[in-house]
């Protein structure tokens, strides 16, 4: 499974939390897809972001919180605000983790984002998304190194490009033997997809 999001997304948030234990039971590998919101919605389909739309954008803040409290995980107040923030270092830090601790990528996904949506701690910055990932057990210096480099905003940028190519454009998006699955609301839907071979 490839599985597409946004640090900024709670509902992205909430489906990592809920597909990595389903994951498991299903003998399923996720392949981990950060992009940024800002390409897709903004940028290539010309709209204002899920948050700030008049209507959807307060109904979407109110489901967010309602489905956290559902699954019984703890949206901070910081994130159930729809404050908006750069997730471009923790996107990059992930995409440098597949390449050298695939094997972390998983905790690292989980830890940046549970310091965001349930600590209300700011992962903006390149100290932050280096200090969460040092608690993952990624070395500091080389990560930090990386992210000062501009070949990984290139890399980022070939990432986006894939994910608009596939279709994709929200946070969290799940793709199996190349159908898609937008929503957090989508997840049992898809394992249900892969038992049965489809529909």
């Amino acid at each position: 499974m490839d599985f597409y999001f946004d640090f900024i997304s709670p509902f992205g948030w909430i489906a990592a939390e809920r597909i990595v234990e389903l994951a498991r039971q299903h003998q399923c590998t996720i392949n981990w897809q950060p992009f940024l919101l800002k390409a897709t919605v903004v940028d290539a389909m010309g709209i204002k972001p899920l948050l700030q739309t008049p209507l959807k954008g307060p109904y979407a803040l109110h489901d967010a919180r309602r489905q956290a409290r559902y699954y019984g995980l703890k949206l901070s107040e910081a994130a159930g605000s729809g404050q908006l923030f750069n997730s471009i270092p923790a996107a990059q830090a992930v995409l440098w983790a597949k390449e050298h601790h695939p094997e972390l990528v998983e905790e690292l996904v989980l830890a940046l984002y549970r310091r965001w949506m349930c600590e209300g701690k700011e992962i903006a910055s390149a100290e932050a998304v280096v200090s969460v990932a040092a608690d993952s057990g990624i070395e500091q210096k080389a990560l930090a190194a990386a992210l000062e480099d501009p070949k990984r905003k290139e890399l980022l940028r070939q990432n986006i490009e894939q994910t608009i190519s596939k279709g994709v454009f929200g946070s969290p998006t799940m793709v199996v033997n190349n159908e898609l699955f937008w929503g957090s609301d989508r997840v049992d839907q898809v394992f249900e997809w892969i038992e049965q071979g489809g529909w």
